[in-house]
């Protein structure tokens, strides 16, 4: 392979950490918040600490819509949001949108599993002791259940991973892209076979950096 195409392969595989990142920060910063309400307004012997059934039927019914849909699919109904927030529908910026907006359902979920989790012996603790809800939330429920949700948050940047590449079907940008148009289109089977290895490379140094980190964090308990 020429110098230029490995120029491509590397911008590409530069498009795709910027994709997986932000959509990442995004996609928490959606989906957390929705993730500890379902955990806090579950019932009372499902570890809420503040019940509400119907809010928590509503959301939780609302999430699994979300979680249902298949990304290409979603990414072709949010193209209008893309071209209103970024301007375009096509590439890696405006990729971030749907990527973002397909994981916050799963962070959601993901978040609500890992604070569930956590010993309802130690919120009731904490509760004696006098601590608000906010306090249980902030100081017991997020720090005791940290190495399950950096589980969690591992499995959807992986997750993200498969996504972006998906997204090059359709104009994308990324490996996905660059397999799709340099290496299918164009009966370039040395430009996929790239593609694809970087891409299980970075799979596997996330999922290894994410079980390190998690692990580290049981032994400090």
């Amino acid at each position: 392979m020429t110098a230029q195409v490995w120029t491509l392969i590397f911008n590409s595989t530069l498009q795709t950490l910027a994709m997986v990142l932000f959509s990442t920060l995004f996609s928490l910063i959606l989906g957390l918040p929705v993730g500890i309400l379902l955990t806090v307004t579950s019932p009372e012997e499902q570890g809420g600490i503040i019940p509400a059934p119907v809010l928590n039927n509503v959301l939780g019914r609302i999430v699994n819509v979300l979680r249902s849909f298949p990304f290409i699919i979603l990414m072709i109904l949010l193209f209008p949001l893309s071209r209103l927030l970024i301007g375009t529908s096509i590439g890696t910026t405006a990729t971030i949108v749907p990527l973002s907006i397909a994981a916050a359902p799963f962070v959601a979920r993901v978040i609500e599993t890992a604070l569930k989790e956590v010993d309802p012996g130690v919120v009731q603790a904490a509760r004696a002791m006098g601590s608000t809800n906010l306090q249980i939330i902030g100081k017991v429920l997020i720090p005791e259940a940290l190495p399950s949700l950096v589980s969690g948050v591992t499995l959807t940047i992986i997750n993200l991973i498969g996504y972006s590449a998906m997204a090059g079907a359709i104009g994308g940008g990324g490996l996905g892209d660059l397999a799709i148009r340099y290496g299918y289109q164009r009966f370039r089977g040395d430009i996929m076979l790239v593609a694809v290895i970087i891409i299980l490379v970075l799979v596997e140094i996330i999922q290894v950096m994410g079980n390190t980190i998690s692990a580290r964090l049981i032994a400090r308990r």
